[in-house]
């Protein structure tokens, strides 16, 4: 394993405060950061441009998230380690960062000494995981991860507007498709993730999913 002090790290947070804090958190202990990104687009620019040992990641930023940086590295190629930084503790988060083989995942109210064991653990090939959240139960999320991921592109996008509380014809308007389209779309949603009741079901358990879905 590199000692500390030579290991290359880019973070990425779209909070000014956090990038900071957590930039100061790493100096502090003779980690040097080699760049900072302040939103997904910039972040994933910035993890090909430099290719860093490490990736510590704000999970919520705009354009794309922290989970979608690391696996289109992992397309890329890039032999770049993640430590995801999260206010999630929704197993379904848990899944999805196991999925994507992300090594490290860790809450924002985590302190700065777990930070350090979290990169530690991980740059030694290790995973680690968040003492708040290892003994989650993750049987019901893998469940619902994987309906969630038998959507498609298409499927997904309509699912992140219905969570957004669109309408069957405001989305229609937005993708440039009939009503009919969507109704049909919605339809097929239902059936794969197996909701069953009311017309509006699909509606309301989308807003309750909504930080889920939109991390797809």
């Amino acid at each position: 394993m590199n000692e500390l002090k030579d290991v290359s790290i880019v973070i990425a947070d779209d909070h000014p405060m956090m990038l900071q804090g957590l930039e100061s958190t790493l100096n502090q202990h003779g980690l040097e950061v080699l760049a900072a990104a302040k939103d997904g687009t910039s972040a994933l620019q910035t993890m090909i441009d430099h290719r860093p040992d490490l990736g510590i990641i704000d999970i919520d930023m705009p354009y794309l998230t922290g989970f979608a940086i690391a696996e289109e590295c992992q397309r890329s190629g890039l032999n770049t380690k993640f430590i995801i930084l999260s206010y999630h503790k929704e197993p379904e988060f848990i899944v999805r960062a196991k999925n994507l083989n992300i090594s490290g995942y860790l809450l924002k109210e985590d302190t700065s000494t777990e930070i350090i064991k979290c990169i530690e653990h991980v740059l030694r090939g290790e995973f680690y995981y968040s003492r708040s959240i290892i003994h989650t139960n993750l049987e019901n999320a893998n469940t619902n991860v994987s309906k969630l991921n038998s959507l498609s592109p298409s499927e997904k996008k309509i699912l992140k507007l219905i969570a957004s509380a669109k309408s069957s014809q405001q989305i229609a308007d937005l993708l440039h498709v009939s009503e009919r389209t969507i109704e049909k779309h919605r339809s097929n949603i239902i059936s794969k993730i197996g909701l069953s009741g009311q017309a509006h079901a699909l509606s309301l358990w989308a807003c309750e999913q909504k930080s889920v879905i939109m991390n797809l």
